[in-house]
């Protein structure tokens, strides 16, 4: 039995942090030496108290910044009243946010399976298309990310995930991306469903055309396969829209969400369309899905979303602030003057600058850059994509703040001068 006081990680600094979580974590998360101990808005400290403006957001589980204030309330509260309640019992909480699921999603998707994240939501929609359809054949996008469970995994693409798992689950093909022959050639009597990102993050920041969205929803349809869509990392206004797939006109038949649902509180969800028919009672379930903690932050955090912000001196929602600032923040980037900046692409606040060198070092000077400059935190999208995922609440001021240090970053004559283009 562990004696004295709960250890606090306030009273960690940063290399004690480092070397203890070093000592004690599995061991398959490659780490940046850096440990974060607070978070506000779009930015974050580190243990040694120094500031970065965050392009990392949880992986885009924070679109709503850190620790925004309806959130933490939405939190404290229902932390006093009841946190879990498995869902053979009803709950208020959790009926609530079904309700507004139902009501802010695309039309017909007013049923949800709530689980606690993404590659939950995307195993829940294969099972969902099996049992639907009576077939097993699924048919995902080269370069596709959708989760690292053995379901998900199967559906995702690249090889250094998959290898030291196989055997993965069997009948999934892969199909290029945004070829609609390909796709039209892949799909058969014995496709369960279609599985596609509308926006490929892990293969590059990569957006789908509509022409190939709307065409993947009629193939599904003429052959009786499902069309779901992983709007994982998309979802929640990251694009400039709610969910990505509204740009174009195209609704799912199961449409896996998560990441920023709640404001950085895990959950996840999957939301079912009519096609999808009822579904066998015990067929899968999941001890802490849909428990009124998660509820209840996904409840403020949405409403947040769906509410000119900041309220009531704004007349636009987070998502119509996103594509606004997502435009920004592009021809910001589109207008470096670098020569180891290849092309700049995205939609909302979801860019990618593809790179003719290997991020790394990018990353690495964005986060350490030189005296003066701001630090940056920012992600990878292969090995030479450079991914931005800001919170929807980032100022234009450091948004622009932002285009600096990526100009900063990718002049580094160190890097510059032994391009591997």
């Amino acid at each position: 039995m562990i004696q004295g006081p709960v250890l606090q990680s306030s009273i960690f600094n940063l290399q004690s942090s480092i070397a203890t979580e070093s000592a004690h974590t599995s061991g398959v998360y490659p780490k940046r030496p850096l440990a974060i101990v607070r978070g506000e808005g779009a930015r974050v400290w580190d243990a040694d108290g120094n500031e970065y403006i965050d392009c990392v957001a949880g992986q885009g589980s924070a679109n709503l910044g850190h620790c925004h204030p309806a959130v933490v309330e939405a939190i404290r509260d229902q932390a006093g009243r009841l946190i879990t309640c498995p869902e053979i019992f009803y709950n208020d909480v959790r009926a609530a946010l079904l309700n507004r699921l139902a009501l802010v999603a695309p039309a017909g998707l007013d049923r949800a399976f709530l689980c606690n994240s993404g590659t939950e939501a995307v195993e829940a929609a294969i099972k969902f298309a099996r049992a639907a359809t009576g077939r097993q054949g699924i048919v995902a996008a080269r370069n596709g990310f959708h989760g690292r469970t053995m379901g998900s995994l199967s559906a995702t693409w690249k090889d250094e995930y998959r290898r030291p798992f196989a055997p993965l689950v069997p009948c999934f093909s892969h199909v290029p991306f945004d070829d609609l022959s390909a796709l039209d050639a892949a799909v058969d009597g014995d496709t369960a469903a279609v599985i596609l990102e509308v926006v490929q993050g892990e293969g590059g920041v990569r957006v789908a055309s509509g022409e190939y969205l709307r065409g993947a929803r009629r193939l599904c349809e003429e052959r009786g396969a499902l069309l779901i869509l992983d709007e994982v990392q998309t979802g929640f206004g990251r694009t400039g829209r709610l969910f990505a797939c509204e740009h174009f006109g195209v609704t799912p038949d199961l449409l896996a969400v998560a990441k920023s649902m709640a404001g950085g509180m895990p959950i996840g969800a999957c939301l079912i369309g009519p096609r999808v028919g009822t579904l066998p009672p015990m067929s899968h379930g999941s001890t802490f899905g849909g428990n009124p903690l998660a509820a209840a932050a996904a409840l403020a955090a949405i409403t947040v979303m769906t509410t000119p912000y900041p309220a009531p001196t704004c007349c636009e929602t987070l998502p119509q602030l996103a594509a606004r600032k997502g435009r920004r923040l592009m021809e910001g980037l589109g207008r470096i003057d670098s020569p180891v900046i290849r092309e700049v692409r995205g939609l909302g606040l979801m860019v990618g600058v593809e790179l003719k060198v290997k991020v790394t070092p990018v990353l690495q000077r964005l986060q350490s850059p030189a005296a003066g400059g701001p630090r940056v935190l920012a992600l990878p999208a292969g090995t030479t994509v450079l991914r931005l995922l800001p919170p929807l609440v980032i100022s234009e001021d450091d948004i622009d703040r932002v285009v600096d240090a990526v100009e900063a970053a990718t002049n580094y004559t160190n890097y510059t001068n032994s391009s591997n283009s």
